[in-house]
């Protein structure tokens, strides 16, 4: 996008050429950033479902006044400029009339109407209707959508895509519920088993997948767009799911699995375990998934539960996170930590992200990955503080 913003500027200052962008990103907010951070204020687009469903990006296309497409990945000179043969060219003529605007879908008679037929064409209408215009307070009714169309049309893998979507925007929202995530991994893995060829539904599982799989690091650029914007005076386009581990994380082109383990923190099982539930984890592999030799990413997330008022004590040790792998399965290293916040006490969901390499020879069935965490955390405001382990596995599947 800054290419064309910069060979298109002076164009756009004298109203000759009028920017518009289409993203397919899971976090349009990131987008605002990026653009904020480039200085580019043309209007974006989102597209997070593919309804467009593009097999690639970027994709470049001139349109005329009358919205017509007249070219399609159109040429910027070597000086920079925008080509002229489609500025020059005078259009109009009758037969390239637009199109009356396609009016607002009813909803409610679309949900009707798959109510009724129960067919996988009409689930689907409606799913796209109330993705695009039910806002984010209709996610559920759109899980539900695409549930219904993968159920009756299970090689849909634009379907299962978008049920993925679905999944990964409850995850971000208040309502997220168990295993949104894994979920929404699981669904994008479908898709792209069903068409490998998607440039899209592959980057959504790159993003949070193992360095091996990776073609760059996706949002490496944060810190620095933050950066540069606060120091031309401007507060930085806040973000509702901040970049965490996977997200900023550079390929790597083999795997090095620690040979040296470190001592296990609790060998004999003797601190005392969570009962209480101050503690929820969540844990998920991407992919789930898996070839002989395959490296998958487990994330590994840890909240506070509000119901027990519970939050972090920080005036101890950090945070670990022990990982004991079936035989065969490697792992960078079998001990990971979570560094100490500043504040005495914290309610912040902590993250820690582990790469595992499966072994050549898998059998058929689930293989368990077990592990266990070692946290301090406080009951209530004024409650009492305690040292607790919680014991947690994560779940992968050889790929048939």
């Amino acid at each position: 996008m800054p290419g064309w913003h910069n060979a298109t500027e002076s164009l756009q200052e004298v109203g000759r050429v009028q920017m518009v962008g289409i993203i397919q990103e899971q976090h349009p907010d990131r987008a605002r950033l990026f653009m904020q951070w480039k200085q580019m204020g043309w209007p974006i687009l989102v597209d997070s479902y593919d309804l467009l469903e593009a097999p690639h990006v970027p994709i470049s296309l001139a349109i005329d006044e009358n919205g017509v497409i007249r070219n399609v990945l159109p040429a910027m000179r070597e000086n920079g400029s925008v080509t002229e043969d489609f500025l020059e060219e005078s259009f109009g003529s009758a037969r390239d009339e637009p199109a009356a605007p396609t009016p607002r879908p009813d909803v409610a008679a679309l949900y009707a109407r798959a109510r009724s037929e129960g067919s996988a064409q009409a689930w689907k209408a409606y799913g796209d209707a109330i993705a695009v215009w039910g806002g984010a307070g209709r996610v559920d009714q759109a899980i539900d959508a695409y549930k219904s169309v993968v159920s009756e049309q299970p090689e849909d893998g634009m379907a299962h895509f978008r049920l993925g979507v679905a999944y990964r925007m409850r995850y971000d929202s208040d309502g997220r519920r168990d295993g949104d995530f894994q979920k929404a991994v699981n669904e994008w893995s479908a898709a792209l088993e069903i068409d490998p060829n998607q440039y899209i539904w592959r980057r959504r599982i790159q993003q949070y997948g193992p360095r091996l799989d990776k073609p760059y690091p996706f949002y490496d650029w944060v810190a620095t767009a933050r950066e540069d914007i606060q120091a031309r005076g401007e507060e930085p386009a806040p973000l509702a799911v901040e970049p965490r581990g996977s997200e900023f994380a550079s390929p790597e082109r083999e795997f090095v699995a620690s040979l040296d383990a470190p001592p296990e923190p609790d060998p004999l099982g003797r601190v005392l375990r969570d009962e209480d539930q101050f503690i929820e984890i969540e844990a998920v592999a991407v992919p789930a998934v898996v070839a002989p030799g395959d490296v998958t990413r487990l994330h590994f997330s840890f909240r506070p539960i509000q119901r027990t008022e519970a939050h972090w004590n920080n005036e101890a040790e950090e945070m670990v996170l022990w990982l004991d792998p079936p035989e065969g399965w490697e792992v960078e290293t079998r001990m990971y930590s979570y560094p100490l916040p500043p504040e005495v006490v914290s309610l912040e969901t902590r993250v820690i992200e582990a790469e595992i390499r499966a072994p050549q020879e898998l059998g058929r069935g689930p293989i368990t990955i077990p592990g266990y965490a070692l946290y301090y955390v406080c009951e209530d405001v004024n409650g009492i503080c305690m040292y607790r382990r919680q014991d947690l596995e994560v779940e992968v599947r050889p790929r048939r």
